[in-house]
């Protein structure tokens, strides 16, 4: 029985809860932590499945239009902003550092949870889990898969997974130093960096909260460099995702600059080279989806890339849910 108190999300149609506080992680010093889980008050008649969505770095929960897409795959849809994110974001936290990524994956185990214990409270049935994860959230989704195996998850979508950074050969080596000054200084801002991916979203049309998804960027600390780079390297040495897993990407990776003319319609954040390497690698049922003309966040690009790109969602949904 879900115990989760809802209230009306910022989102017209939406409704969201708190999931309360994870577990304490080491050096946790920024004031008290929680998580939230935002359910789409509207399901499917009949539905099938429960989607859960997860975001990325410097993200929270926003795009209606794909929870839309997933309701259409007949999904009681749910998504979560995780600890230090979006609506989970407090006063005193430092947003979007971790330790560990097993951090955000415990975010979202605990969200899946609640998610299918909600949907059965509502009289929608025991049903199989989707999940949908973004860039950090897929990095961490991805090794939340193979070491905490859902026995309600019935499959995994990747949406432009950080499996890789486009990294000059200065950068790969001051990387290296990375894990140590964790160790130390894990708050350290290391990469300070303005996103003109987010201000390009912006540009062309996204609506957004602008103090949950910055412009601006959001520095990165070393606590959370060295977290995804020891996920990226497990990642990459392969793993044992024993549920069907789609893997999306852009076609190529380019520069984040706002001069660079395909900033539309190239993922300039993660390198989609480091994906095709290693998405073979993830499990014994890896489809893998490379959409001409996308971006980073394959929902939110142009129009032509995102409906094929949320086609493929509806396909996958179909093909792993009965």
């Amino acid at each position: 029985m879900s115990t989760l108190e809802w209230t009306d999300d910022i989102l017209h149609g939406y409704e969201a809860a708190d999931l309360g506080a994870p577990a304490p992680a080491p050096g946790q010093d920024d004031g008290p932590l929680t998580r939230t889980l935002i359910r789409r008050v509207a399901t499917p008649h009949h539905p099938r499945a429960a989607a859960l969505i997860v975001h990325g770095y410097n993200d929270y929960f926003f795009a209606t239009h794909l929870a839309d897409a997933l309701a259409g795959a007949g999904c009681a849809v749910y998504a979560v902003d995780m600890r230090r994110a979006g609506r989970s974001l407090r006063p005193q936290n430092q947003a979007h550092h971790i330790g560990h990524i097993d951090e955000l994956g415990e975010d979202i185990a605990d969200a899946a949870d609640a998610a299918v214990a909600d949907a059965a409270a509502r009289g929608l049935g025991d049903l199989p889990l989707v999940v949908h994860a973004h860039s950090t959230g897929a990095l961490a989704a991805t090794i939340w898969a193979n070491d905490r195996p859902d026995p309600a998850l019935a499959g995994l979508i990747l949406d432009g997974p950080l499996f890789g950074l486009p990294l000059t050969a200065w950068q790969s080596a001051a990387m290296r130093i990375v894990p140590a000054l964790a160790r130390y200084q894990p708050r350290r801002i290391v990469v300070p960096a303005p996103s003109p991916y987010t201000t390009g979203l912006q540009q062309r049309g996204w609506d957004f909260d602008t103090d949950w998804k910055r412009p601006q960027g959001v520095g990165a600390t070393a606590g959370w460099l060295a977290a995804t780079l020891a996920a990226r390297t497990r990642v990459a040495a392969g793993l044992h995702i024993e549920v069907p897993v789609l893997v999306a990407s852009a076609d190529s990776t380019g520069p984040d600059r706002l001069d660079n003319p395909r900033h539309g319609s190239q993922d300039t954040v993660v390198d989609v080279g480091a994906i095709d390497r290693v998405a073979a690698g993830l499990g014994t049922d890896v489809e893998r989806l490379v959409v001409d003309g996308a971006i980073h966040d394959l929902a939110l690009s142009g129009d032509e890339p995102r409906v094929r790109y949320l086609d493929a969602v509806r396909a996958f949904v179909d093909r792993v849910v009965e």
